[in-house]
Order: structure tokens, then sequence, then C-alpha cells
């Protein structure tokens, strides 16, 4: 396109907030924000840099998309370069994006939370918080009962599903309401999406006076929670609210820039508590040379990489944003931005300059372990684990990493129900993570590497899950005791000091922890059954579970049995039996 050509397309667009896009065969070229597409796109006649002038050149074509707000804009603009990767921007090679609802083009919808909306959809968003998001979809589907199941599973039913039973689906699948009201729920839900907040609000509203009226404070208060988290939800296109955190800054990110030729490493240090808890780098295309150039960099890696990450209370980076829309939106999320000149945040700053220009300890673990297992980039891993205390609450755990570092958003547990059968239980672990993944129900994208805490029995677990599913993904197991790593054809024993052996112990690591943690989750829970019962202290709650090693353990106990622990008399008993 020449400069004519850009004019005559530019004054045929709106002048409102949105996101435009330079294509060549349908091919995206380059995605932009604007607060005025009309004035953003029209400067384009007269390119800033060589760079965006070749872009010009080669597009045929320039499409835009309207939103409501600019901070809309923004979001929208990070989600579609992740999507299409357009050659002239700046891009963070990595495959997070802020989180859209979609409700599908079928004659009987249904709701669902996803990256990448299907063809024909209505798709709302993007919103920063899936937390809420989350929520709000929640709340929509126990009012308004639309569904959330795949295709696959709402076709040729007999009988409602579990979501019926639980009343968060009308099961329009076996009948149970007629298309014409189920279309009728739907709209209500989009009239919501839209900006009607009185949909969801006033029912909400109407539950928590009743549950307060009945003395139901704890469901009162839950409400209430839900209420807050719905009216808040347009504020800023679903952006996050103010932090109601106090006691200062907790959550510190430092950024530091190296560009290198036509590519830019940010590397990324994590403060919790001003104790440095993590590190990361990330690997951009690297924009056109310019005394602002690492200013553009950042610009283009914080509303990227903060797709559905958690931002923190304050960003400390090397130099001063160029983009005001995001310096905008920071502010509105509270996250303080600083520049500093001395002190330790300086030296801090400096530490993850240093981190970008070489690297972790400089060493590529994430390419050492494709080149020692002969398969293509594991740039995602994720990592299984199971739990369980003497065959009682046996939970699983999965925890992926990108590019070797944690990504704790895409964390899932699950309680497993295979007593003491650790390999009945990894089966059970894998086989429902690969089924959500073929179903389409999990909106994280398909790992490169599944890595099995245990030996030999587990990871022949996990693949007869794998075969049973047909889902295909590279698997293998780390045994604990002498840190061999397993594959199906063949035992890898890697020196200590191997970065790919670092790399695979750290998923395992994290795995188990994450396990862990759910375990003493659903323990805590267990103990809190028995703490509700007035008349049994501490101490005899704490005899009864060591003595049976769960609350279902002590409800099927005998009396006689009951009766044997020290401290359980004839009126504990009854309490028991009354209560619990």
């Amino acid at each position: 396109m020449d400069a004519r050509a850009v004019r005559d397309r530019a004054s045929d667009l709106p002048t409102e907030p949105g996101v435009y896009q330079f294509l060549a065969d349908e091919q995206v070229l380059y995605v932009g924000k604007a607060v005025d597409i009309r004035d953003r796109v029209r400067s384009y006649a007269d390119p800033r840099s060589r760079r965006i002038e070749r872009m010009v050149d080669r597009a045929d074509a320039i499409d835009v998309a309207v939103t409501d707000t600019e901070t809309q804009a923004l979001l929208l603009e990070a989600n579609m370069i992740k999507r299409h990767q357009p050659r002239y921007n700046v891009r963070l090679k990595d495959d997070k994006s802020y989180p859209l609802v979609q409700l599908t083009d079928h004659p009987v919808p249904r709701i669902e939370i996803t990256r990448d909306p299907d063809e024909g959809a209505t798709v709302y968003g993007p919103y920063t918080s899936r937390s809420r998001l989350e929520t709000v979809v929640k709340g929509l589907r126990e009012i308004y009962g639309v569904r959330g199941c795949s295709d696959h599973k709402y076709a040729n039913r007999d009988r409602p599903c579990l979501d019926y039973e639980v009343g968060i689906c009308t099961a329009p699948c076996t009948g149970e309401i007629s298309e014409a009201a189920y279309a009728e729920d739907v709209t209500a839900t989009q009239r919501f999406f839209e900006g009607e907040i009185g949909v969801l609000a006033t029912p909400l509203r109407r539950s928590m006076e009743q549950a307060a009226e009945s003395r139901e404070f704890e469901r009162a208060a839950n409400l209430r929670d839900r209420l807050q988290t719905v009216e808040a939800f347009h504020g800023d296109s679903g952006a996050a609210v103010a932090s109601e955190e106090s006691g200062g800054e907790r959550l510190l990110d430092v950024l530091g820039v190296a560009i290198e030729g036509e590519e830019a490493t940010v590397a990324r240090l994590h403060s919790d508590g001003g104790q440095l808890v993590d590190r990361d780098r990330h690997t951009l295309a690297a924009p056109d040379s310019g005394p602002d150039q690492i200013a553009r960099v950042l610009s283009a890696f914080v509303p990227q990489y903060y797709a559905e990450r958690e931002l923190p209370d304050a960003l400390v980076l090397p130099e001063h944003l160029d983009d005001q829309e995001l310096a905008a939106w920071l502010d509105a999320e509270d996250v303080a931005v600083r520049v500093p000149g001395a002190g330790r945040e300086a030296t801090l700053v400096d530490l993850a300059l240093k981190n970008a220009r070489r690297g972790t300890d400089g060493r590529d673990e994430v390419g050492a372990l494709a080149a020692a297992l002969d398969i293509d980039r594991p740039t995602r891993i994720e990592g299984f684990d199971v739990s369980h205390a003497q065959g009682n609450e046996a939970v699983g755990s999965n925890v992926t990493f990108v590019d070797g570092s944690r990504e704790s958003s895409d964390y899932r547990r699950k309680r497993l129900n295979g007593g003491n059968d650790d390999y009945a239980n990894m089966r059970s672990l894998v086989e429902w993570r690969a089924s959500r993944a073929v179903e389409g129900c999990d909106d994280r994208p398909d790992p490169d590497l599944l890595v099995i805490d245990g030996g030999e029995g587990q990871l022949s677990a996990a693949r007869a899950a794998l075969d049973a599913i047909d889902w295909d993904i590279p698997t293998i197991a780390i045994a604990k005791d002498e840190e061999l790593v397993i594959t199906p054809e063949r035992t890898h024993d890697w020196p200590d000091d191997a970065p790919q052996l670092h790399l695979v112990q750290r998923v395992r690591d994290e795995a188990h922890r994450f396990a862990l943690q759910y375990h003493q989750t659903l323990r805590d829970e267990v103990s809190t059954a028995l703490d509700g019962i007035d008349g049994i202290g501490p101490e005899t709650r704490k005899r009864l579970l060591g003595r049976f090693g769960s609350v279902k353990g002590v409800r099927g106990a005998s009396r006689d049995e009951l009766l044997s622990v020290e401290g359980v008399g004839e009126g504990t008993v009854t309490l028991l039996e009354e209560q619990l």
C-alpha cells in the first residue's frame, strides 16, 4: 500500500478505540492498538521507521476491531499478537493469552472460557483476571443453567449429567428444558456480557439477603464476595480492581533487557516479601534500533507476559515505558512502576540485566533436555505426582513449566479414588488430563513433554492412560532414589551436574510439593469437621485422627472402637454419632 491508499482506507475507519491489522494475502503482518483508530492508521502514511515502511509496502489490506475501552484494546492487541505472531510486531515467544468467553454457534450453545474461540462463536473479552471470570461464568450457569459440556458429552445422552444434579445446567440434552426456553437463558447471559449487570447481580443480591435473614452467615458472606466481583466486572472490561492487601508492596518484579541482533531477551526477577524467589528469561523479536529500543521491548513484553499471570505490586524497570496506554492500565491496576537511579532496586535491575545477557547459569536446560531425549524442544512440560496417607485421601498434582520456569496459573490438582495403589492413581490422573485435552475441556495448550514422578511402574501406568485416550505426548519418569530418568526405550543415568537433569528434577520436585500441599489442605479440611463439634477438644480430635486416619475412618468405626480411644467416653461417642 502506498501513502494515498493508507489515507483512503483510514478515512473509512471509525474514530473509536480498538485494534487494527495490516494484512498481506490475508496473513497478519502487524497488529496495533489505538484510542482513535482512524487517526492512528492515517499516521502510517508517513511511517516512523524503515521496518514499518517495509510492512506498509507489503500490506494489501487493513482490518479493524472496535472495543469499548482503551484497556480492552490493549488486551485484545496482546491476544492477537500472541495468536498470529505477526512478523513486524515485537513478539513474546510464548503461548499465553488473555481469556475470552464464548457462546458457541450451536442450536443449544455452550458457554466456556477459552483463549482460542471457535469459528462462528459469540465472543466477549478479553479479560485480565481468569479467577474473576470463572466466578462470573459459574454464577451465570447457576442462575441460567447454560451448558458447559463438550459436544461429545452433549450428544446421545439418555439422562442428565452431574451438572444438572448440582444445579448449573438445565439439561437441554435430555429435554429437561425446551430449546426455546434455553435460548431465552442464553440471551440473558449475553445481556450480562454486553453490560447489563443486573442480569446476574440482582438474583445474587436476593440470595444474599435471604441467606442473611435465615442466619446462614457463611453462605451470605460468600454471596456478598461474588456480588462484589460481579459488580466490579465491567468496571474496566474485567481488569483487576485495586488490591485490597495492606502492608505495602509484597510482590515485586524486576526486568532487565539485552538486545543482540534481531532478538531481545527480557530477564525477570521475582521477589516475594523481600526475598528473591524466582527468575526466568523470555525471548522477543527485537524492534528497530534507536534510543527508545529498550523501552519499546518493555512496552511489548509487559502486556503479553502478564496475560493470565498475577500482576505484581510493583514493576522495577531499567527505562520508562514508551506506551502511555500501557502506563495508564498499570496505574489502574495499582501497579507501581519505578526506574531506580540508585540503591537496592538499582542493584536488582543490574542483576536482571546480567541474567538477560548470560542466561541462567549460562546453560540452556530446555535445549539440553531436547538433545538428550532426541525430541523437539519441550517448551511446555507438565509434571505429575500422587500423594496419599496410608491409602487415605489420595490426590494428584499436575504442574506446568514453560521455557524451564514454573507456570503456576496452569497448575491443576485432583482427588483420586485409587487408595494406596500408586499405579492406579497415576493412570487415573494422567487419563483425566488426557481426556480433558482430547475433549477440548482443558483450556491449556497441549504440553510437549510429560514428567512422571516415579519409576517404570508409574511410567507404564501413565503410558497406558495415554494409549487409552489416544493422546500422543512424549512421556518420561524420574525415580527418586538413584535419580534415573526412564523413557520407554531406555534408562538415562545423567551426571549430577547435567542441565537437563536439573530441569527434570525441578519439575518432579514441584509436582511432589504441589501434591503434598493439596493433601495437607484436605487433611486440614477434614479436621475442621471434628473441630465443629462442641465437646471434642484438640487432643481428642488428634487421637481420633491418629487412630482412624481420617473423618471417614472415624465415621466407619464401631462404638467399641471409638470407646477404645483415650479420652473418648459414651458422651463423646454420642456426639460423634449425632453430628459427624
